[in-house]
């Protein structure tokens, strides 16, 4: 598959998660103290990223 979300571990132990196209990173969220609260944050994005808006600030 091309796209994909990974969970890992930072050097602070905090769990982030980055998503990935094509083996390249796109984003990664802030660390967060447990895994569930990184595996919420996929399912965050996952159920409202479709909607959001763009806000160009350029």
């Amino acid at each position: 598959m091309a796209h994909t979300f990974e969970i890992y571990k930072d050097k602070k132990s905090e769990f982030r998660v980055r998503f990935k196209y094509n083996s390249e990173i796109m984003f990664s969220t802030e660390g967060y103290s447990s895994k569930a609260s990184a595996e919420n944050a996929i399912a965050s994005i996952i159920k409202y990223g479709p909607d959001a808006e763009i806000v160009d600030n350029s």
